[in-house]
């Protein structure tokens, strides 16, 4: 396997104007991401740079541009609040190991060749979550958008505080996120092609805010500290331990789906195709070495992504440039960094999370199948006011039942008992004969397509007619699926044939099929000689054990 992405040379001049753009887009998002976490926009810096130079290096989207994300963040700040919480001295420091145990099982999964699989769950979860996670966006930037402290408890913490937010709104502050809001959402789109609304507003707001209200008491970024980061060594504690692996397997999770989408638009946008494991491991590597050096995790960025290939990005020199002119755009400019209002970050957040939901969905929520629009509002829900982790577990669980029900009712048609010619069951000429002389003496059993263990049920209804028969068939030859569960209910079936002294025959016509029933002890039940690999040769030795 390459270890390194792909470069190349030929496109330089299109990944330096891609880099560039992204890297534009990248710094107001990078900054609002820091401060929302709870961790600083220092750490959002370094997530953005060190998950951006190692994801270019070693994933497997040429193009993809990782960093902090919207879902990402949330995540992280409710892992900044509680790991604080339970240990105020090294809560950070834990905050990051989580991190790294995210970048862990990014790797793993990558290792595990996962990565085709990770996004193969129901729409209507990934919708559920992903609103969900921006409705958190929202709510948790509602104190800093209007110039009120914020408040502890995450999502319960600031909806319990909200009449106290209210009561203290500062006019100057709501209309500084009030305006930051308005250019993100009212700048014409030619405009935005060349320059990104975040950086209008994060630049000309902040100047305003400078200029006009100097002499205000405004909540600013304040001092940061951009130099070469520190180590932060991993950090455990026995009563934390459980919690931090399970957070990390969310973050990682999480990140998984979030780059294997982007990846996905990438190869639409440069019509290329990306290798899932690999850009997985990339991811990895990223998250650990941020977390290693303070940084927040990130995940493939869909607006980095798609800006960055509409500039000419070819290769993963796009990513690398992203990060020269991220860094040099970082150092030349600290010092104003640290003038910019809270308010506008959280003005940018906010838009973030409002870009998050899932709006086409739940546009057409009356539209769709109850059970979907049901399972994409509980998952939300669960998502804004229980847990990621129940939310996505539950939706999954009560999708896939449904899926399964479905699939059950239908493959239920497939299994068919066949005693006289009465059935639409194609048969040839000589079959029908060897049935139809035998007066019902007969009981085939046919069964074709995938089994899945929901059609055991309607297998086992077939049981009651065994005993009205001297011989009995079951006809697996066009079964192209056969779970454990429908092999142990022919298992039972058979078993119940052999103690009522019928006779029993089976046919397994692909070697995949015979070698599952070997393996479970099936074929044991059955004569040797009675086991053959097509219909007609199990009629033909019923005829004879017949004698007719």
């Amino acid at each position: 396997m390459q270890i390194f992405n792909y470069f190349s040379k030929k496109a330089l001049r299109g990944d330096a104007l891609g880099g560039l753009t992204a890297a534009i887009v990248s710094l107001p998002l990078a900054l609002t991401f820091g401060v929302a976490s709870g961790a600083g926009a220092e750490a959002g810096i370094y997530g953005a740079v060190i998950i951006g130079l190692f994801a270019a290096l070693f994933g497997g989207t040429p193009t993809l541009i990782s960093e902090p994300t919207g879902p990402m963040t949330v995540i992280m700040a409710a892992v900044v609040t509680t790991m604080i919480a339970a240990n105020p001295e090294n809560g950070l420091a834990m905050a990051f190991t989580v991190v790294m145990i995210a970048g862990v099982f990014q790797i793993a999964f990558g290792l595990l060749r996962l990565g085709r699989y990770i996004t193969q769950m129901p729409y209507s979860v990934i919708s559920g979550f992903m609103s969900g996670i921006g409705c958190i966006l929202i709510i948790i930037q509602l104190a800093p958008f209007t110039g009120s402290p914020a408040p502890s408890g995450g999502v319960i913490g600031t909806l319990s505080s909200l009449p106290e937010i209210f009561a203290n709104i500062d006019m100057i502050e709501l209309g500084l996120g009030a305006a930051t809001l308005g250019i993100l959402i009212f700048t014409p789109k030619k405009l935005a092609s060349y320059l990104p609304p975040q950086l209008i507003a994060l630049v000309s707001i902040s100047i305003v805010s400078v200029l006009v209200f100097g002499s205000e008491d405004i909540q600013r970024i304040g001092e940061i500290n951009i130099g070469l980061p520190s180590i932060v060594l991993p950090t455990f504690t026995p009563d934390q331990i459980q919690t931090m692996i399970l957070d990390g397997m969310v973050l990682g999770m999480l990140g998984c789906i979030d780059s294997m989408l982007t990846s996905v638009i990438a190869d639409n946008l440069t019509r290329t195709e990306h290798k899932s494991d690999k850009e997985l491991v990339g991811q990895g590597v990223g998250n650990i070495v941020s977390g290693l050096f303070g940084g927040l995790p990130g995940a493939g960025a869909t607006m980095g992504t798609v800006v960055n290939i509409q500039s000419g990005a070819k290769s993963a020199f796009s990513g690398v440039f992203r990060v020269l002119f991220l860094l040099v755009a970082v150092f030349g400019a600290s010092g104003l960094i640290e003038q910019i209002p809270l308010a506008v970050l959280a003005g940018i957040a906010i838009r973030v999370g409002m870009n998050i939901l899932d709006w086409s969905f739940i546009k057409r929520s009356h539209q769709v199948s109850i059970q979907a629009a049901g399972i994409m509002f509980a998952v939300m829900l669960l998502t804004v006011f229980v847990d990621l982790i129940v939310a996505v577990g539950v939706g999954v669980f009560i999708a896939n039942i449904i899926t399964i029900d479905r699939l059950s009712r239908t493959q239920a048609k497939n299994i068919k008992a066949i005693s006289d010619m009465d059935d639409k069951t194609p048969l040839s000429r000589e079959e029908k004969k060897i049935i139809r002389e035998s007066g019902g003496r007969i009981l085939l059993v046919y069964l074709s397509g995938p089994m899945i263990f929901g059609v055991a049920k309607a297998l086992s209804r077939e049981h009651a007619q065994i005993a009205n028969h001297d011989v009995f068939i079951i006809d697996l030859s066009d079964v192209s699926l056969l779970d454990d569960t429908i092999s142990l209910s022919i298992e039972n079936a058979i078993k119940e044939a052999v103690e009522l002294n019928k006779a029993v025959f089976l046919v397994a016509k692909t070697e995949v099929t015979k070698s599952k029933l070997d393996r479970l002890g099936i074929c044991e039940l059955v004569n040797k000689s009675h086991v053959v690999t097509d219909r007609i040769s199990a009629l033909r030795l019923a005829r004879e054990h017949l004698g007719m």
